[in-house]
């Protein structure tokens, strides 16, 4: 049998180029090796966005759409409304129980969210992000779980939690997830910031026409102090050349070449690479197009998916309620 794979996306608004080369082309390539389960993760979503539910549920389809757009096939791997599956509730609940409050608090990457978002006073659901997690991973007994390097602490906790579980209990009923880091480094923003992300405004969108992406990428942050085409440039320092080696590997150093030589301009880089991401970006939309118009075919496909889910996940509670002598 194939070894399963569990990811996914908070449904907190449309993906980006930065989720694409952090996760989604890993998944499209890996759908066909791997017995691939997407989770739409709604309830994680609240944990930062409880007070605007509404964004929460529009999304939903959104982040299904970018799943599918970038060329995951329906017809292999599973689609999952983290909401509609009670196995995964019921675990967040059991490994609770098994994860002090303290190893919760020193986690880097809650630490650093949490800064990031000002909480001052965490609420336990947001707290408690990496024990729902491992619930996510579990209840289909995931084998790998790929990741940025920010979610490293995460996957730790979760490989401790089924640690401690099949040891407390004395079953290999759950199975220790791996961590499969993406070997593509993080996308920075159009604005020069470390991170793409939806709430700074620096973000390609997988939605975005091509007009739109043609814009936004003249607008970018290049080496500030190039005045003149001629000025030799620094593309170390330079965002369109990031995008450059990530998008258009071929022409990269030749790119860097002639920055430095002073021998290309800022605006025909960027055309250049407005060009290269609306030619990878052009299928994704005729499949966002389709999808588009057919949103009952998008429902059927998350419904059927969450279905299966609920059945596997009933079968991983029933094998952990056994184990812990708590079944009826």
């Amino acid at each position: 049998m194939k070894k399963r794979i569990l990811t996914g996306d908070r449904t907190t608004g449309k993906l980006h180029l930065g989720h694409y080369v952090g996760s989604l082309q890993s998944r499209v390539a890996l759908q066909h090796e791997y017995d691939t389960f997407i989770l739409l993760a709604d309830v994680q979503a609240l944990t930062t966005h409880f007070e605007n539910p509404s964004l929460i549920h529009q999304s939903i389809l959104d982040v299904a759409i970018d799943n599918l757009s970038v060329g995951l096939d329906p017809n292999i791997v599973t689609v999952v409304q983290q909401s509609a599956v009670p196995a995964i509730a019921e675990l967040t609940i059991f490994y609770s129980m098994l994860t002090t409050v303290n190893t919760l608090r020193h986690n880097p990457t809650i630490k650093s969210e949490a800064a990031n978002y000002g909480y001052d006073d965490m609420t336990y659901g947001f707290l408690g992000y990496p024990v729902s997690q491992t619930a996510d991973i579990t209840f289909c007994k995931a084998h790998l779980v790929p990741v940025g390097e920010d979610q490293i602490p995460h996957l730790e906790l979760s490989r401790k939690i089924v640690r401690r579980f099949n040891d407390l209990y004395q079953a290999e009923v759950l199975i220790e997830p791996q961590i499969m880091l993406s070997n593509c480094p993080r996308l920075v923003g159009l604005d020069g910031n470390a991170k793409m992300g939806k709430s700074l405004g620096n973000a390609v969108y997988l939605s975005d026409d091509a007009d739109t992406v043609s814009k936004k990428v003249m607008s970018a942050v290049t080496d500030p102090s190039r005045i003149a085409k001629t000025d030799p440039g620094h593309p170390e320092i330079c965002t369109v050349c990031a995008y450059h080696k990530v998008f258009n590997a071929p022409e990269y150093e030749d790119i860097c070449t002639q920055c430095r030589a002073g021998a290309i301009g800022c605006v025909a880089c960027k055309r250049n690479l407005a060009q290269k991401l609306n030619d990878l970006m052009d299928p994704f939309r005729e499949r966002r197009a389709y999808y588009e118009s057919h949103l009952d075919e998008v429902k059927q496909i998350i419904a059927t998916g969450t279905e299966k889910a609920c059945a596997v996940g009933n079968e991983t509670v029933r094998e952990v309620k056994s184990a812990m002598s708590v079944l009826l």
